[in-house]
């Protein structure tokens, strides 16, 4: 666990921001599975520093006899020896159907659909920067959290996840099934950025091919149907350069 001292004074805002941000993850447990020791131990330092419980493999035969109904969150390397991660993923899934989120130098758009096909959560490519990376385990965490809820209600706008209804402003909204699933993912990190990347993986995973300007697209639909319904309030922020968030 991250140690925080303070001498003298110090500014109650960046303190209470630091006990949100270890209250939301305190006692999740992460499992690594990377075969490259100084990658493995570097990331059970950050993971660490950041509030999580951690578990470590350096390969896939050692992952499956440490996994189990306990781990919240699997962070698997693709190139592993003896089983490798592809072949791993499925036997994941089975003890525990718990988010995955593949690391690997592969970057492939064609891989990574292979992967989520078999059961991988998310994807990053190495290197990769670790800011990122916790945004990623964050984002998939909370979702985890928020699955078991059918219905999400911020303000004036309701999602339904089991029909992929939208309500704003007590008016329907039809949605594509891209647009649902972005909607759905900014309101389950409500007033969080959600990253370019992240919700680019999104659109990624649902057609063959797609680039940023998809992306853009996407978002600027969704204000637009957004906006029909309620012209008076936005509820997509642009964080410039990084991505977007839901906000109330």
């Amino acid at each position: 666990m991250k140690k925080i001292a303070f001498i003298g004074s110090y500014d109650k805002t960046d303190f209470l921001l630091y006990v949100a941000k270890i209250m939301t993850v305190l006692g999740k447990k992460v499992l690594i599975i990377e075969d490259d020791k100084n990658i493995n131990e570097m990331l059970q330092e950050l993971l660490s520093n950041n509030g999580y419980n951690v578990s470590s493999a350096y390969s896939g035969t050692e992952a499956l006899l440490i996994h189990n109904k306990q781990i919240d969150l699997i962070v698997l390397d693709l190139m592993l020896p003896g089983k490798n991660g592809e072949e791993i993923i499925k036997k994941l899934k089975t003890i525990n159907d718990v988010p995955i989120i593949i690391t690997t130098a592969i970057n492939d758009i064609d891989k990574k659909l292979d992967l989520f096909e078999l059961g991988a959560d998310d994807y990053i490519t190495k290197p990769f920067n670790n800011a990122e990376l916790l945004a990623r385990i964050k984002v998939h965490l909370r979702k985890t959290n928020t699955d078991s809820k059918d219905i999400i209600t911020i303000d004036d706008v309701e999602i339904n996840k089991k029909s992929y209804s939208v309500v704003c402003n007590n008016k329907n909204i039809n949605l594509s099934k891209i647009e649902f699933d972005i909607l759905k993912l900014l309101m389950e990190n409500n007033n969080q950025v959600v990253t370019k990347s992240i919700l680019f993986d999104n659109v990624r995973g649902n057609i063959d091919s797609a680039d940023e300007n998809t992306l853009n697209v996407h978002i600027s639909k969704i204000r637009n149907k957004l906006k029909k319904a309620n012209p008076n309030k936005d509820y997509i922020e642009t964080i410039w350069s990084i991505g977007y968030k839901f906000k109330n």
